[in-house]
């Protein structure tokens, strides 16, 4: 009996911040859904200094407007 699942060739895993599923693709990272969020590198490093694993583009940009928050008090 065929599948009706779509099966990805990425790994899904839980949003290190909010836990919602996402499909990674770090060995193809222009097509990641966290490329969309363009981050500087201060910005990178709040961001590693929080969190070790992936995070979503919902949380990526939020914690991208908590940065730049931070930076203008």
């Amino acid at each position: 009996m065929p599948s009706t699942l779509k099966h990805s060739k990425h790994e899904i895993i839980p949003c290190e911040r909010c836990g919602n599923a996402i499909e990674c693709k770090a060995n193809s990272y222009t097509k990641c859904q966290c490329s969309v969020v363009q981050l500087s590198i201060n910005e990178v490093q709040y961001i590693s200094e929080l969190y070790d694993g992936c995070l979503c583009a919902k949380c990526l940009f939020e914690l991208q407007q908590d940065y730049r928050a931070e930076m203008r008090v």
